[in-house]
């Protein structure tokens, strides 16, 4: 589930319409829901629950069970056979929900929930009610748990899915919580002791929790003492995660001290939804990493200097085992005399 992605930010707007290599999925956030070009449409049954839900949404205990159902409306011009299936929810690559296909394994919702038939068909122009049943199994962990039922149409070998989201909170203690894991600053330095550069925070989100879970983010470097600090500016909130699921982000930081041990922060502040949308901000978490970036004209200049004391090592050293050299005039001169 891996974050340098686009960013969503409420529970309440957990819904997505994305093409995948298998087929089409639609988790319905209206009371009706269908993908572009399908042609029929999903919506819940009105009971005890409520009547135009636009999707699914249940507190249950460990070892509970409910009753509920959908209704199936075939809008084209030929009878329809879909097939039916309850399935986990996931976070994808670009932060949307979906479904985990047919014949993957689920252990949440997509295990719990059973329709009473695993296909439907439907003549033009009609309905169909379809019941179905949630049962917990009696060591349900509590918390949030995410999944759908999903209608399918497999046509030359491609599925489109339309489905309706299911939001189940089982009942027990609720322990929310983020963490910021595999924190690395990266800062290259200048050749300028006393400029600026840039400076990158890269890290993982991890709902390690039992509730699904937004992160607001912020994050900033700074010298020794908090001193010369640099801010990342605004940074997108990550995308509804599931429990168990990360997020991998990099943020850039402008304006970094060059030739200093540096301390990057990053501040989560976990964003909590309820059923009804309304979001909640929790205890902020900080996390820091260490780095000196490299002092590149610190550098040069020593290695200059230890050149230049080569140099004059080597010098002193040729002066001081050389020996004087007659020359030709005073050789001359000498012969003479004898």
């Amino acid at each position: 589930m891996h974050s340098s992605r686009p960013l969503t930010t409420a529970v309440g707007a957990l819904a997505a319409a994305i093409t995948l290599l298998a087929g089409l999925v639609v988790l319905g956030t209206e009371p009706a829901a269908a993908a572009d070009d399908a042609p029929w449409t999903v919506q819940t049954s009105s009971n005890e629950f409520g009547s135009e839900r636009p999707n699914y949404s249940y507190t249950l205990n460990p070892g509970g069970q409910l009753a509920d159902g959908l209704v199936i409306a075939n809008q084209g011009t030929a009878p329809l056979d879909l097939a039916l299936y309850a399935a986990d929810a996931f976070t994808t690559d670009a932060g949307q929900l979906d479904l985990v296909t047919k014949g993957a394994t689920s252990t949440g919702v997509g295990a719990w929930v059973h329709a009473d038939r695993d296909r439907v068909t439907i003549q033009p122009g009609k309905s169909v009610e379809v019941p179905f049943t949630l049962t917990l199994p009696a060591n349900a962990c509590p918390g949030d748990h995410l999944g759908g039922i999903v209608t399918s149409l497999t046509q030359a070998g491609v599925e489109r899915r339309v489905a309706l989201r299911i939001r189940l909170r089982v009942g027990g203690e609720l322990k929310p919580a983020l963490s910021v894991e595999k924190l690395h600053l990266d800062s290259p330095g200048t050749l300028n002791p006393f400029g600026k550069s840039d400076a990158t925070l890269s890290y993982t989100i991890h709902n390690t929790g039992n509730a699904v879970l937004a992160a607001r983010q912020s994050a900033s470097v700074s010298g020794p003492f908090g001193r010369l600090r640099a801010n990342s500016g605004q940074v997108a909130d990550s995308p509804p995660l599931l429990p168990g699921e990360s997020w991998k982000v990099s943020v850039p930081v402008h304006g970094v001290a060059s030739s200093v041990p540096l301390t990057g922060t990053v501040t989560l502040v976990p964003l909590l939804a309820d059923a009804a949308g309304s979001t909640a901000p929790l205890t902020a978490v900080d996390t820091a990493a260490h780095s000196w970036p490299t002092p590149w004209a610190l550098l040069i200049l020593f290695l200059v200097l230890c050149g230049l004391v080569v140099v004059l090592l080597t010098s002193r050293r040729r002066s001081k085992s050389g020996t004087p050299v007659q020359t030709p005039r005073a050789q001359e001169t000498s012969q003479l005399t004898h």
